[in-house]
């Protein structure tokens, strides 16, 4: 289990790089669209470092320790880079929207201002997020052996051994969640809803394949993290089983950073001649 999850962390970290080197180094790909992934790519790769290498040594090490200060930043950076793409992917939802739907009308309505301000929104509310939930978090007491029994901190785990009345965040937990995770997956729904009946007036059939293609590919990736995330966080102490936490909080905070890139960005044939451009004229052409 250990060799997966390093492997797995540095497939991610080298397919996030490689996707935001691209984008920052290849002008013709300085458009919204591009810049909206490489966001997402800075998102993921911190997000992946955020909670892997700690769990890494969780993992290798029998009886690992964290301290209270470490704890409360991870669960910091988790919510931040969390929240942050979970509007993120909102907004690229939208892009796509306007791209497909309204082609002629795409440069007016996603423009590079757009971009910037949605990019801004999506990391205030991140941060946001992350204060308000890990300062509260913190505040109670905690009592008895103060295990974790996860891999990582994060709220959950952490909340069940707290030894004070918890209610009132778990229902600042279940708003913000649906605030937060489900109002931009919804947004998502409906926005590919939309898409779904444009690629359905396509006259080609090949065109009509392979945007069914791209959208289920797409649709795949954010279930999988609204998916298992929402049931993380909408109810902070549910009954569900140790294994059970533990493979929802795996799939949203380790898979879905493994497969953005390939879903997103390197399955984009603009993207890819971008990355091969650039590897034979920074790697093949000073080795020759």
């Amino acid at each position: 289990m250990l060799g997966a999850f390093l492997v797995i962390y540095l497939v991610t970290l080298i397919g996030n790089a490689i996707i935001i080197a691209t984008i920052f180094l290849v002008q013709s790909l300085h458009i919204p669209m591009y810049m909206s992934l490489q966001n997402l790519s800075i998102v993921d790769l911190y997000f992946s470092t955020a909670i892997t290498p700690e769990m890494l040594v969780v993992l290798t090490v029998e009886r690992a320790t964290i301290s209270f200060r470490c704890c409360f930043a991870q669960m910091y950076f988790i919510l931040l880079f969390g929240g942050a793409e979970c509007f993120l992917l909102g907004s690229m939802a939208c892009d796509h929207f306007a791209d497909i739907c309204h082609p002629l009308s795409y440069p007016v309505i996603v423009n590079k201002r757009v971009f910037m301000e949605l990019a801004i929104f999506s990391w205030v509310s991140g941060i946001m997020v992350a204060t308000v939930q890990t300062t509260w978090v913190f505040s109670f007491p905690f009592c008895g052996s103060k295990e974790i029994n996860h891999l990582f901190c994060e709220t959950p785990p952490v909340l069940e051994l707290a030894c004070a009345d918890t209610f009132l965040f778990e229902i600042y937990a279940f708003t913000g969640t649906v605030l937060i995770i489900l109002t931009p997956f919804l947004l998502i729904l409906l926005s590919y809803i939309r898409i779904l009946f444009a690629i359905l007036k396509m006259s080609s059939t090949t065109g009509r394949q392979k945007a069914f293609s791209t959208c289920a590919s797409y649709l795949t990736s954010v279930t999988l993290f609204y998916g298992t995330a929402s049931m993380t966080y909408l109810q902070p102490k549910s009954r569900y089983s140790l294994t059970t936490k533990t493979l929802m909080s795996l799939a949203y905070t380790l898979l879905t950073p493994l497969l953005n890139p390939l879903i997103y960005s390197l399955k984009n044939n603009e993207m890819k001649r971008a990355v091969v451009k650039l590897w034979r004229r920074k790697v093949v052409f000073h080795t020759v």
